[in-house]
């Protein structure tokens, strides 16, 4: 049997998942405000024991990659990264946008474009372009994006993603979609505010085990796609 651990918590919602066999069996997830160092472990470890095995009798351990929040991403490679070593997994990774564009799909959405998108602050998103059955559009010009093989930073504006709308319907997806609500108001356009659950990503997971795409557990990062930025905090200390 292939047993896999799927972890996501790129987004304010943390959550993980237990894979058999293609099949979720179990699942934890909160939306808890900064929750994801303090449940992660705790999520696996009440599935795990949910289903009478441990780590070890795993076939691998999921987590989706990004990009998303800086802290949340942190944490799901660490408890990732955690477990590998400590029972001898192999480690997978999965796009987050990726995750968002399949979820939205296993929920019945029907579009002939799918822009899953992560909430970057401000008017800026982390977003990509699928086809409405879940593949990566990877050239990304007609819809305003610049060209990337995975994601894109970029400012919403009321022109963003007006060529990809005159050829058809598009699903904007995620967390940061309906920020884009007021901006975007071409009629071919809907929105969903949707966060990646780590339930969403078995046929991700397993299709990463069976092409061996195995991450090296050492070396590994989560996909930012920004660089951290530090801000000087507004408290008085004294």
């Amino acid at each position: 049997m292939d047993r896999i651990i799927t972890i996501e918590t790129s987004t304010d919602l943390c959550s993980t998942a237990l894979i058999e066999d293609g099949e979720v069996v179990c699942s934890r997830e909160s939306g808890k405000d900064r929750s994801h160092a303090s449940l992660t472990a705790v999520f696996i470890d009440e599935m795990l024991k949910e289903r009478g095995c441990s780590a070890k009798d795993c076939s691998a351990v999921c987590v989706s990659e990004g990009p998303g929040s800086y802290t949340g991403l942190r944490v799901g490679v660490s408890s990732a990264k955690g477990l590998c070593f400590g029972a001898d997994l192999p480690l997978l990774s999965v796009s987050t946008l990726e995750v968002l564009a399949v979820q939205a799909i296993m929920e019945g959405e029907q579009a002939d474009f799918i822009v899953p998108m992560i909430d970057a602050r401000r008017m800026e998103v982390f977003a990509a372009v699928y086809s409405g059955t879940g593949e990566l559009l990877e050239n990304h010009t007609d819809s305003g994006l610049p060209h990337s093989d995975r994601a894109s930073a970029i400012i919403v504006e009321p022109e963003s993603f007006s060529d990809l709308l005159e050829k058809g319907s598009v699903l904007f997806v995620g967390d940061g979609a309906l920020k884009c609500r007021e901006v975007i108001t071409h009629p071919n356009a809907r929105f969903k505010e949707s966060s990646p659950r780590a339930a969403s990503m078995a046929s991700l997971a397993v299709r990463e085990l069976k092409a061996k795409r195995f991450k090296d557990v050492a070396y590994l990062e989560p996909f930012y796609l920004k660089d951290f930025v530090v801000t000087a905090s507004k408290k008085k200390l004294f």
